[in-house]
């Protein structure tokens, strides 16, 4: 899915995220939202979003009547937003209100990034942005999902969905899954490790991975993959293997692959090359422009490999990503004089 710039910000301010509360959601995904989008991010240099909550109500009672939330803009906030986040609520057979359906609608025409978190992809489907798109939604409402939004190509065994405008994830945790492969989307790699680093939480787990996982806490203590992956992640550059990763968690091949699939919900392969490309776009984050360097740092091989598995990841070419993420015309890279016949060839490529 290439990834468009116009989510990034602009000149006039940081990227405006407003998120639509509406009575009964569900405190959790807000709390989500919250996190990766409206805190201030001193640990970077500047903040990355414009962020606000909207309410049609002065007063909105959240989820279970846990609490009543106050003081938030009115509707007319979403039409300025970038990004709007969609209710979600856990009593999905309940209609949501017109001011708010229309709200959505109306952020669509204009063309903002709509998110829907958990049952957010009821909202969005009952506002009929959803015909014939991509989505997904929490696993215990797939069945009652496909009954009532039959138009809509539900992929029920996944973390999250990017489809291009609409982006929508699955269960509760899956919300910060998508919250940082949308700050990734918008401002690269480096920053949503650093996202991620403050939130205590994985900086990447693929969308399509599965919703849940066989055994989430490992009966026996020593069957965690932790070690291993450990070991992996300081070693991309080596030649590492399946059956070397098996080796090293002393396991046959097959057993590590029942492992990943419970524990992690992918397989060794998929996460080894998903680890060397986040590693790949770091490094030419930070000014990296030898290809062929970039590639041998971080296990991906060739530079012809590499622009293959970040143009499948990120819809991007390496030289579209370093125009885009790299570092900014007035900051020289400390390689900027090495650049090589590499970079042609690999921009040649690319068109």
């Amino acid at each position: 899915m290439a990834q468009d710039s116009s989510h990034a910000g602009s000149a006039a301010g940081p990227h405006r995220v407003v998120v639509i509360v509406d009575e009964n959601s569900n405190p959790f995904e807000l709390g989500c939202a919250t996190e990766v989008f409206g805190l201030r991010r001193p640990e970077i240099g500047r903040d990355l979003y414009d962020f606000r909550l909207c309410a049609s109500e002065p007063r909105t009672l959240m989820r279970d009547g846990f609490f009543t939330l106050t003081g938030v803009a009115g509707l007319d906030a979403v039409d300025a937003a970038d990004t709007v986040i969609v209710p979600n609520r856990p009593d999905v057979e309940v209609r949501r209100r017109p001011a708010v359906l229309d709200a959505v609608r109306r952020a669509h025409r204009r063309g903002a990034r709509l998110v829907g978190f958990c049952s957010g992809a009821f909202t969005l489907a009952e506002a009929g942005v959803l015909d014939g798109r991509r989505a997904t939604a929490h696993w215990q409402w797939a069945d009652a999902f496909r009954a009532r939004f039959p138009a809509v190509r539900l992929e029920e065994d996944v973390l999250f969905v990017d489809d291009g405008d609409i982006l929508t994830a699955a269960g509760s945790a899956a919300a910060l899954d998508l919250g940082l492969h949308i700050v990734r989307r918008d401002h690269g790699a480096e920053v949503a490790n650093a996202v991620s680093r403050r939130l205590v939480f994985a900086a990447h787990r693929d969308g399509g991975q599965r919703q849940f996982v066989e055994r989430p806490v490992p009966d026996i203590p020593d069957e965690s993959l932790a070690p291993v992956l450990a070991w992996a992640q300081e070693r991309l550059d080596a030649p590492l293997t399946v059956a070397g990763l098996a080796a090293r968690a002393a396991v046959s091949p097959a057993t590590l692959h029942r492992r990943f699939r419970a524990q992690l919900g992918t397989t060794p392969l998929a996460w080894l090359t998903a680890e060397r490309l986040t590693l790949a776009c770091r490094l030419i984050e930070r000014g990296e422009s030898r290809l062929d360097v970039v590639a041998h740092r971080s296990g991906l091989g060739t530079a012809t490999n590499l622009r293959a598995v970040m143009r499948r990841a990120t819809g991007l070419s390496p030289s579209q990503y370093r125009h885009r993420f790299g570092p900014s015309p007035q900051k020289t890279p400390r390689n900027k004089t090495l650049s090589s016949a590499s970079d042609t060839t690999e921009k040649h490529a690319a068109g």
